[in-house]
């Protein structure tokens, strides 16, 4: 139990840090088991209820979780160590397929946007206590969302989709709540949870989307939030169909609590309609950003909802950064009206070269998915070793532990940037990569 570390501090924050700086220094590893409560109090020379404060906070921040009597431990996958430092490096003269990026070339310039934004706040200067939300903007959203069969409500702005989600959930949850995720999901959203206080419960999926009986089953064991992504989810591609909405929408109309927040960052990307589940719950939210089509420097997501969520998270903004900046909001609305993304281009073009990885890779008996999106999802007997094959083959892709909780080990490739000439070679590495390794005969 905790090695050679010893834990310090006489209050309960002075505790808590202790705790953390060893984790973040790497001197307490992810499953270490904590002393009980009561021993550490003896060993500090502090009341019970001192330690039992510094636990609690440290749950709270996700640093650490208390499985009853077997004690609490460091969390396996730590707030303070993020998805994110599972990189792999790009050899020499190779390729990276690792990021997630769109591509360059099919983002718009966005310096006249700007230009013309700035100018119009040259003229009409925001100030304290203007309206927090552009017109246009909200006119243009609302409209597309009316399109797609988003339910009414309110809307507001953040600052791209993570904000959102986390604005969302804590406008509603708890520490120590579940949320109910896609696994293999977001590897951003899957740290975020635990960092919130939050428990994350995994719901497994396929080409379709989330599957119906592990949502049940989530929901069931009492998660009390829903996070899905209706389009390109992130790493497999998969698409909520109507025939799989309808189902969870099913499922979803038993648990009329649940929070369910609904991520539809392939907007602008994919050409496969959204199928949204809002409307049968209580409370819900979905987020459309603009980074994928617009550029991942464009910090910026509308938010449809329940009135309830969308004046907490309005209500906790304003005492937070106050509002997402107008010249931002005015600058993605001329991107819009514009026609700055030609979207159905865009789409056939991520479509195109995922078709053709997925169809060469099938050629070599690989299985893999993508169905929509910019990335494509290999399931692998070894992860670590098709990773380390394709990097010495020229290829660095993520390795799917960033994105898994208990689902089986897979790489995710994105092909945002490949060219026809790329695939077939791409293809034959994977191929290479993925097959297991011939076992050693030692006479």
């Amino acid at each position: 139990m905790l090695g050679e570390y010893r834990i310090e501090g006489r209050g309960a924050a002075e505790i808590a840090a202790s705790v953390e700086r060893a984790v973040g220094a790497g001197e307490l590893a992810p499953g270490e088991l904590l002393p009980p409560m009561r021993e550490l109090a003896a060993r500090l020379g502090v009341n019970p209820n001192t330690v039992a404060a510094a636990y609690r906070t440290l749950r709270e921040r996700g640093v650490i979780e208390t499985a009853g009597r077997r004690g609490s431990r460091i969390r396996p996958r730590p707030a303070t160590t993020g998805r994110e430092e599972l990189r792999v490096e790009v050899p020499a003269g190779g390729r990276d397929l690792s990021t997630g990026n769109p591509d360059p070339e099919l983002l718009p310039r966005l310096a006249p946007a700007l230009a013309a934004a700035a100018e119009e706040g040259d003229r009409r200067p925001v100030l304290y206590g203007d309206d927090p939300l552009d017109a246009d903007l909200v006119r243009i959203a609302r409209a597309e969302l009316d399109a797609d069969g988003v339910p009414a409500g309110p809307l507001t702005v953040t600052s791209g989709s993570l904000d959102a989600i986390e604005r969302i959930l804590l406008a509603h949850l708890k520490p120590g709540d579940a949320v109910a995720v896609e696994d293999p999901g977001w590897g951003s959203l899957l740290d975020l949870i635990p960092a919130l206080g939050l428990r994350t419960v995994p719901v497994g999926l396929d080409d379709d989307g989330p599957r119906v009986d592990d949502l049940r089953r989530a929901l069931e064991s009492g998660a009390r939030a829903l996070i899905v992504t209706d389009r390109a989810q992130n790493p497999t591609g998969a698409s909520v169909t109507a025939t799989r909405a309808r189902a969870l929408r099913a499922v979803l109309r038993d648990h009329p609590r649940t929070l369910l927040v609904e991520d539809d960052h392939g907007h602008g990307i994919v050409g496969l309609p959204p199928h949204p589940l809002a409307g049968v719950t209580r409370h819900w939210a979905f987020v459309r950003s603009v980074a994928k089509a617009y550029g991942p420097d464009l910090r910026l997501a509308v938010v449809a909802g329940d009135v309830v969520t969308v004046d907490r998270v309005r209500g906790r903004q304003r005492l937070g950064p106050g509002w997402v900046s107008l010249l931002l909001q005015r600058a993605v609305v001329r991107l819009w009206t514009q026609g700055a993304v030609d979207r159905e281009a865009v789409a056939k073009a991520y479509g195109a070269r995922r078709d053709a990885l997925v169809d060469a890779l099938a050629e070599r008996g690989v299985a893999a998915h993508g169905r929509s999106g910019m990335n494509v999802w290999v399931p692998v007997p070894d992860e670590t070793g098709a990773v380390a094959r394709l990097v010495r083959s020229g290829w660095a892709v993520a390795p799917g532990a960033r994105f898994r909780l208990a689902s089986p080990p897979g790489i995710r490739l994105t092909v945002s940037t490949l060219t026809p000439q790329d695939i077939a070679p791409l293809a034959d590495a994977v191929a290479a990569a993925v097959r297991p390794s011939p076992a050693r005969v030692y006479g």
